[in-house]
């Protein structure tokens, strides 16, 4: 499926304030936006991961880092699965 642009305009300050680049910005925005859509049950973990532009296993096993917890068996699943697949 194609992908479509959305721009949005950050105050400098903003960017000084976070002490980082558009790019790096842009990629945190799109983190944020995946997970707290999940978090609302806007978006299922698939889509949500696609937002955040990396596979599903990886984002799910991100979202510690933003204190989200997807439901326990399905990390557990994932969490042994990710760690067979790195063997």
């Amino acid at each position: 499926m194609a992908n479509r642009q959305i721009i949005i305009d950050i105050p400098e300050k903003v960017l000084l304030a976070e002490k980082t680049d558009e790019r790096t910005f842009a990629n945190e925005l799109r983190m944020l936006a995946a997970v707290k859509l999940l978090e609302l049950g806007r978006l299922s973990s698939g889509r949500a991961a696609e937002l955040a532009g990396m596979g599903r296993t990886e984002f799910l096993l991100a979202l510690k880092r933003y204190k989200v917890f997807f439901f326990e068996s399905e990390l557990h699943e994932l969490e042994s699965h990710h760690a067979e697949s790195h063997k």
